[in-house]
């Protein structure tokens, strides 16, 4: 079966299962300007897009298009200039929490002063999660993110990837049903980052969080994801939006030899590329 069998086959199923889920993120004609002496910067244009219950989404595009800044903007973190954004129907207000929504930011958060344990539960430990119940959740979280023999090691005893895991799991621990996600292994050498794809991978498959994930990594984004939204060069319009029609669960590495992700690395690569380009020029 060639490629675009396959993705046409699996569209046309991913659409009828779609239709069926609720949708937990709605963007709709987002727009950010920021002002500057020299002139208002258009970073965002007129950005619409959904995410469904249990998609995993990734925002794709060259540096510069605004990937990061509708992320935060998603998480109240940042405010529009004009636009609207809902999870759950509700409207999204800058500086509120919501307790459905997990971040896990660029780099590792992690607290050099605490223990890796102490780290994985501290947002419990906020909430007022008693000693004895936090244990065991703490406990469970090191298991998953394969970091067992090391709850009582500080962060410097740790390897990057390893420290990125404690990050994960501290906002995992507090069972957000949506995580945003922010290039979180970007600073990660590519044995590294491979080995958080599969521990990624691993934990989506068990928890199905609907996941709006920023990278500017094609490769990576086609490992992840169900879903890539590809932005343009600044500013940041909605280009594409390609279904990824690998089955699950996947295998990051293997994945990546078959002929089949090597064709669709391909088709979209031509028009991300016509995005670098048009960014190298500017």
């Amino acid at each position: 079966m060639t490629l675009s069998s396959v993705a046409t086959a699996t569209s046309s199923q991913s659409a009828l299962t779609a239709s069926q889920q609720s949708v937990r993120i709605k963007v709709s004609s987002l727009d950010k300007v920021y002002p500057s002496p020299q002139g208002d910067v258009v970073a965002v244009e007129k950005v619409s897009f959904d995410v469904r219950q249990g998609e995993f989404v990734a925002l794709l595009g060259p540096s510069g298009c605004g990937k990061s800044t509708i992320l935060n903007m998603v998480a109240g973190l940042l405010p529009r200039t004009g636009g609207d954004i809902r999870i759950d129907q509700d409207a999204v207000t800058l500086g509120q929490v919501n307790r459905k929504v997990g971040y896990v930011f660029q780099r590792d958060t992690v607290f050099p002063w605490r223990t890796v344990e102490a780290n994985i539960g501290y947002g419990l430990e906020i909430a007022g999660v008693a000693k004895a119940q936090r244990g065991p959740k703490v406990e469970q979280a090191i298991t998953k993110a394969g970091l067992t023999g090391f709850g009582k090691s500080f962060p410097r005893m740790l390897s990057g990837g390893m420290r990125q895991r404690v990050a994960l799991m501290r906002t995992l621990i507090m069972e957000p049903e949506i995580l945003l996600m922010d290039e979180p292994f970007g600073a990660l050498d590519t044995h590294t980052k491979l080995e958080m794809h599969k521990t990624l991978l691993e934990i989506w498959e068990r928890e199905r969080q609907t996941v709006l994930f920023v990278t500017h990594d094609l490769g990576e984004a086609l490992t992840l994801a169900s879903r890539i939204i590809l932005l343009s060069a600044r500013p940041g319009r909605l280009k594409e939006d390609f279904e990824v029609p690998f089955s699950r669960p996947r295998d990051a590495v293997s994945l990546r030899e078959t002929k089949e992700f090597g064709e669709l690395y391909t088709h979209i690569w031509h028009s991300l590329g016509e995005e670098f380009r048009r960014t190298k020029a500017e």
